[in-house]
């Protein structure tokens, strides 16, 4: 079946309809309708040739609108096209995937019905994959008797695969690597994302009633959960690390079922890639790998999207070889590249057992006898135990919500938090995150990075000073003086020229990464390790490589 041919007939004949004989016959009579011919079956699989098949589709600008650019986010299948209303004066985000012509939504329709049981009863042994998809495609269309052109069968492949792998029609946004959020806001309402690019736009992808109920549902299953009428309201991280907050029906969202999926790298941030994007300086990173290095524990605060997560990930990097590592979160979101790391989730009570939250967790990694522990993020009782361990010898990053010193430590010390003020003073480190805008874009920067400091026994207050602090006007970073790295180096027994150079060596490593782009995690923490064993040898490979590069 070739696509024009179909095009041609499709009016005239319309789309296949079921006979008294079943739902095949009727299909194969309604195929047999629009084709003219009988028994056409003998398709055999070849890859899709773009230059010799002809693109699988076409896009228009829509009226009033003018693009901005287009680009594949899963090449040869699906690209995006960013077009600008002037008289609205906004963005819109259009997915174009295959185009199919009303007989082929009726056969893909079929197909989708059809191929399930198979695909429920393959040998164990196989995976369900692209492959198998395929194969179960090119055994269907024979045994209905349809010829396809290679075109027409990619296409059809396309929505198979998208429907039953992916996360069907927001597949294409999830394989955008410029997305960080996607929300669905109720029945047939736009999908908005929030692009890295436009910001917060609009996007061509909807879900009818049914259509997005049955889909919340199947988030849900997918993530090993379960939501109902009678519990509504699901987070949970999906199978590809996203994070997802779900809402069933419209009792708790009353536009209907809610959707919003936080996406997250394949690959998590490294510092190099912090120091690239302006977030932090290269001062800023050599101080904090230092006070890491010596066991100092901090917090990441911040606005929602502010990065905080992604930093205290990517400073984990840090952490030397060997020590060992707990992480404790409600849905996972680090990844570490460590030997000896032991993660944990929480998890919410579905038929029978207990509840277990991050304050049993938090408790029970005591007894592991990590060195480090790393909290997602504290809200409540769970904190008062990590200010204990962090009293106890264990070094603990965590973060909050807080766009200041003062708004974190006020949070820390009343409710529903409520650690004492005595203990507080056990924190190190502070390092406020704020999503802004520089230049007419939004930027992720560090606001500021405090040093919690002992309690002033005239005012009672507990003491801070910043150690590093931006400058929005210029997006330059202040560096102040700092009591910690004074204690670190009375604690080593350095000399001062020695805290000096400790420190300026680790910022010509990180300079001589960022310029090499040297980014990805598993090269970036084996060369810290490597570090760590042999400083004095890495460092003269820096040296000889910047030479090399001078001359």
């Amino acid at each position: 079946m070739s696509r024009q041919t179909t095009e041609e007939g499709g009016d005239s004949h319309g789309p296949p309809t079921e006979g008294a004989g079943g739902p095949l016959d009727g299909l194969r009579r309604g195929v047999r309708q629009v084709l003219g011919v009988v028994g056409l079956g003998g398709f055999e699989y070849r890859p899709l040739q773009p230059s010799v098949d002809g693109p699988l589709s076409e896009f228009s600008v829509p009226p009033g609108h003018e693009e901005v650019e287009r680009y594949w986010v899963d090449a040869p299948y699906t690209y995006v096209v960013v077009t600008h209303d002037d008289e609205a004066s906004e963005h819109r985000y259009n997915v174009v995937e295959p185009d199919l012509d009303p007989f082929e939504q009726t056969l893909l329709e079929r197909i989708r019905d059809d191929i399930r049981e198979p695909l429920l009863y393959r040998d164990g042994t196989d995976d369900l994959g692209e492959v198998a998809l395929r194969d179960e495609l090119e055994s269907l269309l024979n045994e209905y008797g349809v010829d396809v052109d290679a075109a027409a069968f990619h296409a059809l492949l396309y929505y198979l695969v998208r429907d039953f792998l992916g996360y069907d029609r927001v597949t294409p946004l999830m394989n955008d690597p410029h997305i960080e959020d996607i929300s669905c806001d109720g029945y047939d309402l736009p999908i908005f994302v929030y692009h890295s690019g436009y910001t917060d736009i609009e996007t061509n992808v909807t879900f009818g009633p049914k259509q997005l109920d049955n889909y919340v549902v199947r988030l849900a299953q997918r993530s090993g959960r379960h939501v109902s009428v009678g519990d509504p309201v699901v987070g949970t991280t999906l199978p590809n690390g996203s994070r997802a907050e779900l809402a069933l029906g419209e009792e708790v969202t009353p536009r209907g079922s809610a959707f919003t999926l936080r996406m997250y790298a394949d690959e998590p941030f490294t510092p190099i890639d912090l120091i690239d994007y302006g977030t932090f300086s290269v001062e800023q990173m050599a101080y904090l790998w230092l006070c890491i290095e010596n066991n100092r524990s901090l917090v990441f605060a911040g606005g929602t999207a502010s990065g905080k997560t992604t930093s205290m990930n990517a400073v984990s990097m840090f952490i030397p070889p060997r020590s060992k590592v707990l992480t404790i979160e409600d849905t996972r979101e680090l990844t570490l590249y460590h030997d000896n790391w032991l993660s944990s989730i929480t998890r919410t009570r579905l038929h029978e057992g207990a509840d277990i939250d991050m304050y049993d967790l938090l408790r029970s990694a005591l007894r592991h006898r990590p060195e480090f522990i790393i909290v997602g993020e504290v809200r409540g009782e769970e904190a008062v135990t990590l200010f204990q361990a962090m009293n106890t010898g264990h070094t603990t990053f965590s973060t909050m919500h807080a766009d200041s010193v003062e708004t974190v430590i006020n949070r820390l010390e009343n409710e529903p938090i409520n650690v004492p003020r005595a203990m507080v003073q056990s924190l190190d480190l502070l390092c406020v995150q704020t999503l802004t805008r520089f230049d007419g874009e939004r930027v992720r920067r560090s606001k500021g990075i405090g040093e919690i400091g002992g309690i002033d026994q005239r005012t009672g207050e507990l003491d801070y000073a910043n150690a590093f602090a931006w400058d929005a006007e210029t997006d330059t970073f202040d560096r102040y003086d700092s009591t910690l790295l004074d204690e670190i180096r009375d604690d080593r027994g350095w000399t001062q020229t020695q805290l000096r150079r400790e420190l300026r060596n680790r910022e010509r490593f990180l300079h001589f990464l960022a310029d090499r782009g040297v980014n990805d995690y598993r090269t970036f923490t084996a060369l810290v390790n490597e570090y760590y064993v042999h400083p004095d040898r890495v460092m003269q490979r820096v040296e000889d490589a910047r030479e090399v590069s001078a001359d």
